[in-house]
């Protein structure tokens, strides 16, 4: 049975229109912007106007925004994260553990992509070990909030209207959420450039300096780094399903160039060689697909923990490593040049392999949920 018939006949439908419009109107475009490292905002108007903003507030199952993020990966992987973060993190931390007020002003102009927010955890000197380490601080004085640290890596963090900054209270210890506006005194973004993937994202290098904000900017449900353990997790288990979509496009590339590239006299599909790997990639882009269709059975019961999460992401982009990397060996020389799309995605597959979360601190979660045994000091 095709993945898409899981749904029922109202989100097949909407599937298939998206898909339409991420195949058409997304994909393609996006290279030039990759290119240039440049941001797309038509594309991402567009986007809000298919519905790709409220993914996380409208009522889609969890299968059904599992696969709408496999087609926002086989479209374009920058845009595909942006979507994400900005439903999984930015939607869902407001929607759940903001105020009243927060979301009657920020939810409205987020579900229609008006608006943008930045996720400011990492730090440039600590990433993975974040929960333990964080640095940046906020400091209570009155009515107001003084933030001071500096964030690595954000997504749009140049171009977001808020950023959500964690940081440690200097009062009780706790790591708390806090909404930032980018238009604040002491508030400074520096996009990251010459990256290798994701070049579309605008990451961003942030700088706090006595950022003030009012007491009420912080997340009334955050007060501790705990709140967010569980959309955390979430987001962990869905670049599970970028790295099943970004598969699915280095198989779309691979099997159409293999079909219309002619060496030796004959089509290159009509080698064994080309098509023991066209069948790996889509091999592990079915293996890929079916682990996330079970991770989502688990995630609507409420069964889904950190370790299959982490587990989930470790198995799919390892497997998106190797499929990139066969499609991109399946162009040879055309292989190398992102015109023909597929070094686009062996870029893009590096960034997945290590965000939210790097292969090596994923596989050692799962390590330590079947032995017992923290390898972490």
């Amino acid at each position: 049975m095709h993945v898409v018939e899981l749904l029922p006949p109202a989100e097949r439908e909407r599937y298939a229109r998206l898909r339409e419009f991420l195949q058409g109107s997304v994909r393609q475009a996006s290279i030039a912007y990759w290119n240039r490292e440049e941001f797309p905002f038509e594309l991402l108007a567009d986007m809000g106007r298919h519905g790709l903003g409220a993914l996380q507030l409208d009522g889609s199952s969890v299968l059904f925004k599992g696969l709408m993020y496999v087609e926002l990966a086989r479209a374009d992987v920058s845009l595909s994260a942006l979507a994400g973060i900005h439903n999984e993190l930015i939607v869902g931390m407001i929607s759940q553990l903001g105020s009243d007020e927060q979301k009657r002003r920020w939810l409205p102009g987020l579900k229609s992509f008006t608006r943008l927010g930045a996720f400011a955890l990492t730090e440039p000197d600590h990433g993975s070990d974040i929960s333990r380490a964080l640095e940046t601080s906020a400091r209570l004085e009155g009515s107001e909030w003084i933030l001071n640290g500096a964030k690595r890596w954000i997504g749009a963090g140049t171009m977001a209207d808020f950023a959500l900054v964690w940081a440690r209270d200097e009062a009780d210890r706790h790591i708390k959420g806090f909404i930032v506006e980018t238009d604040r005194p002491g508030y400074k973004a520096t996009r990251i450039s010459n990256k290798i993937g994701l070049r579309i994202m605008q990451n961003a290098d942030i700088l706090l300096e006595d950022v003030r904000i009012p007491a009420a900017n912080l997340l009334p449900g955050a007060g501790d780094f705990a709140s967010a353990n569980g959309l955390l997790r979430d987001s962990r288990a869905w670049v599970g399903w970028q790295a099943a979509g970004i598969q699915l496009a280095a198989f779309d590339v691979a099997r159409k160039y293999t079909l219309e590239r002619r060496q030796f006299g004959r089509q290159l599909a009509g080698f064994q060689l080309v098509q023991q790997q066209l069948a790996d990639i889509l091999g592990n882009a079915s293996a890929s697909l079916s682990l996330m269709v079970q991770l989502a059975r688990n995630q609507a019961e409420g069964k889904l923990d950190m370790p299959q999460a982490a587990m989930a992401k470790a198995t799919t982009t390892r497997l998106a490593r190797a499929s990139v990397g066969m499609g991109r060996s399946l162009l040879g020389g055309n292989g190398i040049s992102s015109d023909y799309e597929m070094a686009k995605l062996f870029g893009d597959a590096e960034i997945l392999y290590t965000y939210e979360g790097s292969y090596e601190i994923n596989s050692l979660l799962v390590g330590r949920a079947v032995t017992g045994i923290s390898a972490f000091t």
